[in-house]
């Protein structure tokens, strides 16, 4: 069913992996002598107090779309538990192969500068906070799923 649980948690993990188009993963870096920020969208450079954007990461912008649509996948299996538990496996594993390549592509961007505390965004802990979403789902799928065998052997 669609009003479960776990519906909620994957709801918000691609929600959460969505916000990454809006929040930056490092900003305030100074890099050439220029303050940029950087986003899954590209490299932006603050001119007049006005953010342009210099170089634009069109494959990592479409890679984030696809993980953001993972979640929404998993919710329309509800008719198969077991393929759900595996799918947020699967999800879980791209999330973090997706991290990965975010912060190699952060790296590469910002070059030799010092990152400080202070320039982390928001970004960097989104994809963090959707694997626990998806793993509260696995867990409340996994419930369920015990609770319809249990209901079963009482037939």
């Amino acid at each position: 069913m669609l009003q479960r649980i776990q519906s909620i948690y994957l709801l918000f993990a691609a929600l959460v992996i969505a916000a990454l188009f809006v929040f930056p993963l490092v900003h305030d870096v100074y890099v050439d002598g220029q303050t940029v920020t950087v986003k899954v969208t590209g490299i932006y450079n603050y001119v007049n107090g006005e953010a342009k954007q210099v170089l634009s990461f069109i494959p990592l912008s479409i890679a984030t779309a696809f993980v953001a649509l993972i979640p929404i996948i998993i919710i329309f299996m509800y008719k198969d538990r077991k393929k759900q538990i595996m799918l947020c496996y699967g999800a879980m594993g791209v999330i973090l192969a997706f991290s990965y390549w975010v912060a190699t592509t952060v790296k590469n961007a910002i070059g030799g500068a010092n990152l400080e505390m202070s320039n982390y965004g928001i970004g960097i802990i989104l994809l963090s906070l959707a694997v626990f979403l998806i793993v509260f789902a696995q867990k409340s799928i996994q419930k369920d799923e015990k609770l319809v065998r249990s209901a079963d052997r009482l037939r």
